[in-house]
């Protein structure tokens, strides 16, 4: 009974530790350069140096690809009907978390490095400190169609330009991508088979050439 006992605290311990929301700092609604500055300078990156994002950039970077900008809840990213299916997870080497958008927070949802899952035999994407994974929620559509299906994929392009223009404009590098090995990486964050990964951005600095 003890050994029982023992065994269900140290479960609970490791789904509170998992579920943790890491508040992230408020966005600076004046950073980077003017948005026509921004387009100018949008280019697909696939060579990243070794430097971190600070938790300023990666608050800044998750706010403008769908962060809440409305009292009302809804969001810098547009979405079909406002159903706002599309969910955000940030891989590092640290874990998998999901953006909130409401909080403006991470949560963890798994621990340890699954960036090579994005990857998917494109080594320079575990260069990049973060990926960035766009995962649809189809539950929210009720009856999924081919219809459903493509306007969860406009969404989440939506979500991915956001991504691309704002590291233009905020001194960041990435490129978007759908390559990933996607029923692994659902079945790492325990998401249903209503659930499409459907893009991902590896997002760094870029290496400087000699």
């Amino acid at each position: 009974m003890k050994k029982y006992i023992i065994s269900a605290a140290l479960g609970l311990a490791a789904v509170s530790a998992t579920a943790e929301e890491k508040a992230l700092p408020s966005p600076e609604l004046t950073a980077g350069v003017p948005v026509m500055e921004a387009f100018a300078q949008r280019k697909s990156v696939r060579n990243f140096a070794d430097r971190e994002l600070s938790d300023r950039d990666l608050g800044n970077l998750l706010w403008a690809a769908m962060g809440q900008n409305r009292a009302d809840g809804k969001l810098t990213a547009p979405s079909c009907r406002n159903f706002r299916e599309i969910r955000l997870f940030v891989f590092s080497k640290d874990g998998v978390c999901e953006y909130i958008p409401s909080t403006h927070s991470l949560r963890q949802v798994a621990a340890g490095d699954h960036r090579s899952l994005v990857a998917a035999g494109q080594d320079f994407v575990c260069q990049a400190p973060v990926s960035l994974v766009m995962i649809a929620d189809m539950a929210k559509f009720g009856n999924i169609g081919e219809r459903a299906g493509m306007m969860a994929a406009v969404d989440a392009g939506i979500v991915s330009e956001n991504i691309s223009v704002a590291c233009a404009g905020l001194g960041l590098a990435t490129v978007p991508r759908a390559t990933m090995k996607s029923a692994e990486i659902l079945s790492l964050l325990g998401l249903s088979s209503r659930h499409i990964a459907i893009m991902n951005n590896p997002v760094g600095f870029e290496a400087k050439s000699e």
